[in-house]
């Protein structure tokens, strides 16, 4: 679950301001909203509450990575439900099909009992002829409710590839997005991605225990790499693969990857040489 820190002060007048109210309820209206530093991306209204759904670091819904909170309110007296049961399914109607994208359970965080945390990977931008829509079904009050809403999903502002959908050797499509670093710095940075597979249209379960080698290169300045990087590993407690990334210098850079199975057998990506100057796998950033 996600961790939101909130300082001493914001607790205490929390608190402070917490009365008895009917079960479902939470705070009174004028309570400190626990996300107000956050960015509002969408505020979604029907059955006479309104679904928030905040990010961090985002101004709305980009391809790649999206960490979200979602919160609803009681609409008829501005209260937030306590411990609200969520589900949630993204979908991508396009020309000739739909389809969804990988996408976690929406869970309470341990901090505060009226938001629900998770994230969505979303592979492809929309278009003025295909979109993405996005349903929650929810329960409250012993009540349950569903609402779909069309949002606007864009390609990040900077053009730089994050998340890539491939198929493997192995015949799987895959898809593979770059979580951290969002702030790198000159220096070794954490790397964290997560994989997962298309297992049908609707569903990406995450692929455990695979391997992703990283050679990150900077094509402007000879091609050259970098020291003290580490491959991508998997991790059983976040489910995600974690590495380290040396960054030497300012400037754009590909981060060149290979896509290795249990066994070590390569599914996707290429060594870098001097022939080969690029990785058909591979993710970009440039600070």
């Amino acid at each position: 679950m996600k961790t939101i820190k909130l300082g001493l002060v914001t607790i205490i007048a929390a608190i402070g301001m917490i009365s008895c109210s009917s079960d479902g309820d939470d705070l009174p209206k004028n309570d400190v909203n626990p996300l107000a530093e956050f960015n509002l991306v969408a505020n979604i209204e029907a059955n006479g509450h309104s679904l928030e759904l905040y990010s961090e670091g985002k101004t709305g819904f980009t391809t790649g990575y999206n960490e979200l909170f979602v919160r609803i309110k009681n609409n008829a007296d501005d209260t937030y439900y306590k411990n609200p049961e969520i589900t949630w399914l993204p979908v991508m109607h396009m020309m000739s099909m739909n389809h969804s994208c990988p996408i976690s359970e929406l869970s309470i965080s341990d901090d505060y009992d009226t938001v629900a945390t998770g994230y969505i990977v979303f592979q492809m931008p929309g278009n003025t002829d295909e979109f993405w829509d996005i349903t929650f079904t929810y329960e409250v009050e012993g009540q349950e409710f569903s609402v779909t809403e069309t949002i606007d999903v864009t390609a990040p502002s900077d053009g730089k590839q994050t998340v890539t959908s491939f198929m493997g050797s192995d015949d799987v499509r895959y898809v593979l997005a770059m979580v951290e670093p969002t702030d790198p710095e000159v220096a070794v940075n954490d790397i964290k991605a997560m994989l997962f597979k298309m297992e049908s249209m609707m569903s990406f379960p995450i692929v455990e225990n695979y391997s992703v080698a990283l050679d990150p290169r900077m094509p402007s300045m000879g091609n050259h790499s970098s020291p003290n990087n580490e491959d991508l590993s998997y991790d059983a407690v976040t489910k995600a693969y974690n590495g380290k990334l040396s960054l030497t210098m300012t400037g754009y850079w590909k981060l060149n990857l290979k896509l290795l199975n249990g066994t070590g057998e390569v599914l996707k990506g290429e060594d870098i040489t001097d022939e080969n100057e690029a990785s058909s796998l591979y993710f970009e950033l440039e600070f």
